[in-house]
């Protein structure tokens, strides 16, 4: 498995490469300094499994590279591990397509059941980002659909499989092709997805699946909060 660290901090780098060592020690560790340097990597090296994302770089807007890095390689899960743990900057990676945001003061345990989280398909929030919504959340969404489950949403399988493509960060026109259906189509079961669980966006569904624990192992994703089996 190769993961690769995207920051210009070396002893952020080294901290990151044991810490990694901790979750496989058969993980290669590969380091940019850049977000130029990322996203060479990203289209020369085969087999990256992860990347690691700190928003504060030399050349660029970390958010920039995000983007363009779930546009290049959808298929390659993005990580914000940031200084900033504020709400705004959580949202907007999420909109942006990354799997997970990780605080920078997380300790080292925080930070490898978050990526082996996102590893098995799920998407890993800061736990501050859960409360927070839980208030507006817990008012807004009915009794009967607390602890949720596809099945009292009224989730068909196809729903099921273009949300677990939405909490992947997915754009609709890469949902269509991975799903081999109409790019419309995709909207309509987008707009039933955010109906049934009460929202309005892409990242407020992601905060809400992870709130509520929703799983869905048949299509090979499991989505749920931190600290949840």
């Amino acid at each position: 498995m190769k993961i690769l660290v995207v920051d210009d901090h070396p002893l952020i780098g080294a901290a990151l490469r044991q810490v990694l060592q901790g979750l496989d020690p058969q993980i290669e560790a590969l380091e940019a300094q850049t977000g130029a340097q990322a996203l060479r990597m990203m289209r020369k090296t085969a087999g990256i499994s992860l990347v690691l994302l700190d928003l504060s770089l030399p050349d660029a807007d970390g958010f920039d590279i995000l983007r363009e890095s779930r546009e290049r390689h959808p298929d390659i899960p993005v990580v914000v591990l940031s200084a900033t743990d504020t709400v705004e900057s959580v949202m907007r990676a999420l909109d942006e397509g990354a799997m997970g945001y990780i605080p920078k003061s997380s300790n080292n345990q925080v930070l490898i059941g978050a990526l082996r989280l996102v590893l098995a398909g799920g998407v890993y929030l800061p736990p501050q980002m859960l409360r927070q919504h839980a208030t507006t959340a817990s008012i807004n969404t009915p009794a009967n659909l607390r602890p949720a489950s596809y099945q009292n949403i009224g989730f068909t399988g196809r729903k099921a499989q273009v949300l677990a493509l939405v909490i992947q960060g997915k754009s609709n026109k890469h949902i269509s092709r991975e799903l081999d259906i109409a790019e419309g189509t995709v909207k309509i079961h987008v707009s039933a997805i955010f109906k049934s669980l009460h929202v309005t966006t892409r990242t407020q569904a992601i905060v809400e699946v992870s709130r509520l624990g929703l799983k869905s192992e048949p299509f090979g994703v499991i989505l749920h909060a931190p600290g949840r089996a």
